[in-house]
Formats: C-alpha cells, structure tokens, sequence
C-alpha cells in the first residue's frame, strides 16, 4: 500500500474472526496495518483484538460502546484510520455505513447491501450524492462475486466455450440446526430482516450466478416456505427464473434439508448450445476450499461426429482475500477494472430474493423492482 493510514475492523462475529483476519493476514503488505476493531460489548471486541494479534502478529486498538472514550466514534475520529471493514448485523449496517462515510472513512460493508431493496436504494442514492463526489469509495463485501473460479467461469461463457446460454439451474442445499455456529448468533436466532437465512447467505449464490451468467436475472416466479419453525421468517425458495431475454432457469435455495448429509448435486449447472458447465464450491477437512468447475463441450469436425471434450478446473478460493485487495488499491486510486463491490449490482442480489420471497407464483419484473 502507497498510504501510511490503517484499516478498522467493525464487528467481532464469526466472519470477522474467521474470513476477514485470514484475508488480511494472506494480503500481508498489500492491505494497510490493522489499527483498530470495534465491537458493541468490551469482550467480544477484546476477543477480535486476541484473534488478530495471533493472525496478524500486531495488537489493534480496541473499542467498544460501553466506554465513551473508545467507543465508535472517537474510532471514526482518527486521521491515521482511512477505510474501515463493517461486518455487523444486516439491520445496523446501513446506518454505520453512512456514519463512516460521514466521518471521511472509505468503507466496504459486508453483503446484503441493506435490509430490503427500498433500503438499499436510499443508501445508494445518499452515497451517489453525498460521499462519492468528495472521493469516498464505498464498497459491497461480496466475496462470491469476487471469486476468481467463477469469474473464470463468466470469462469462458462470454468466450462462447459453451455456445449460447440456453438454460441454467442452482441447487442450494444446508442444513442448518440449533447447535450451528451461525444459528447460534444472536441476531441470526431472531431475525429482524426478511427471509432469515435466505437474504443473508442466498445473496452469495445469486450474485455467484449473475457472474457466471454474464446477463441480469430479469424475472422471477417463486414460492417461499418455512419448513423449520427455528428458521422463521422462510428457510426455503423455489423459483423459476428468466436473465436477459431468453435464458430460463430454476433456483432452489433451502437452509432447512433434514439432514447434514446431502445428494450428490451440481450447485450451478449453466447449459449453452455447445455444451456446459458444472460449478461447486468444495470446502474439504484440512485443505484449501476450491471452487470445481467441469466443462463439457463439443468439438465440431467436418464430415465426422461431434466429439465431447472434458475439462476440470480446481481454483482456489480466495474471494475474501480478492475483494479485500481490490478495494486497498481502489483507496489509493488503482483501479483493478474487475468492478468488484458494486453497491447497485448488489442491491440486483437483493432484489432477487425480495421478490422470491414475495411472489407467491406471481412473476416478478427485477428491473423494475431495483429501479423503484
């Protein structure tokens, strides 16, 4: 990094600890030093501060709201803190995003980018008019969309590998109990946002698709369940889905399967005229996850039948550490022409699971809904 300023880290959760330290820890001299972590309780920002020293080598500046002294915003008033990571409960972040950006901090602010789509749209209207002509960079952490195995995989479908989209499916399937460490976060427990599970984890899937897909998710016929009265408000979509002007497709998305075991099934299947592609996220005991991609296509010969040719990538997971990176470079004016973290392309993931929630079979226009 060409700047001597820090980076603060808002939120002590799982994600903080377990995502977002390892990333900066594998981004080493590329992402700025970790000045400081906040957290709403002295012992859960204390925690963060622990789990940092040990994954960063440095001891954070630790603040919390109890203490006047160290609470949020004397954070936001340091000169030598330029950028901050919000990773905080869906309801809250959105009014810390404009606190930050209000205090003069570039922000990137965990997926979904608000609440509901209304929300996200305000936001995005008071960034586009307030923050961003005075030069602050506001980002979406979304860390699918900035997986380098599925932007490859964007990359081939443009490349005409497959020949044209035709038709597409996503399986998403979780298994979710009471003893999960995600269920057993408090603001997950008892969810004050739409679709629970759905809005905060079927985001990354959705927007995962409109990489791969190259075209924008158009229209959505849905129906939404509750099949775990734990999991309220929804724990399960099922819809039929249109991107661009003729590609067709299927989303199932469920937190609620029986079992932690699953059926062996491909989480993206992308058919074109030539051919397709298979794509899964494999997280495996003890190993790096990788995303897996098997591409089948045919080789047309003159004269002779067409010929199957097989194709299987592993490529490293790495999209926490990928938008992270893009966004240091883009706090100091390097733009890595990826068009990662894009708040309006997020509030299209939203939308989509708005409107699968809420369609009841109706079909939904997406464009229509972002625009308002």
């Amino acid at each position: 990094m060409s700047t001597n300023s820090g980076v603060a880290l808002l939120g002590a959760g799982i994600f903080a600890k377990e995502a977002h330290l390892p990333a900066l820890a594998t981004l080493g001299n590329a992402a700025p030093p970790l000045k400081a972590v906040y957290s709403r309780s002295e012992k859960s920002a204390q925690d963060l501060a622990d789990a940092a020293k040990a994954a960063l080598n440095s001891v954070p500046d630790v603040y919390y709201d109890a203490n006047v002294n160290s609470n949020l915003d004397t954070l936001l008033a340091r000169s030598d803190i330029s950028a901050v990571i919000i990773a905080l409960p869906i309801t809250l972040q959105p009014s810390i995003v404009i606190k930050a950006l209000a205090a003069g901090k570039h922000v990137i602010s965990e997926k979904p980018v608000a609440p509901d789509v209304k929300g996200g749209r305000e936001l995005i209207k008071t960034y586009n008019e307030v923050y961003k002509p005075r030069g602050l960079v506001w980002r979406i952490a979304e860390n699918f969309e900035a997986e380098p195995g599925y932007r490859a995989v964007g990359a081939a479908i443009r490349g005409g590998k497959i020949g044209d989209v035709i038709f597409f499916k996503t399986v998403v399937v979780n298994n979710i109990d009471k003893e999960s460490k995600w269920y057993k976060t408090p603001w997950r427990t008892i969810p004050d946002y739409q679709g629970g599970f759905l809005l905060d984890g079927g985001v990354h899937f959705v927007a995962a698709l409109r990489v791969m897909l190259s075209r924008p998710l158009t229209q959505v016929s849905s129906f939404a369940s509750l099949n775990k009265e734990y999991l309220k408000p929804h724990d399960t979509i099922h819809a039929i889905v249109k991107a661009g002007d003729n590609i067709t497709g299927t989303a199932e998305l469920t937190w609620a399967f029986p079992t932690a075991a699953r059926p062996q099934a491909d989480t993206w299947v992308i058919t074109g005229s030539d051919g397709w592609i298979a794509v899964n996220h494999v997280y495996r005991p003890n190993a790096p996850a990788v995303i897996r991609v098997v591409t089948k296509s045919l080789v047309k010969h003159e004269g002779k039948p067409d010929e199957e040719k097989e194709e299987v990538l592993e490529i490293p997971s790495e999209g926490i550490a990928a938008e992270l990176k893009s966004f240091f470079g883009a706090i100091v004016g390097q733009d890595d022409g990826l068009g990662l973290g894009d708040p309006q392309a997020a509030l299209s993931d939203v939308a989509f699971i708005e409107a699968a929630l809420n369609s009841d079979g109706q079909v939904v226009d997406l464009i229509k809904l972002v625009d308002g």
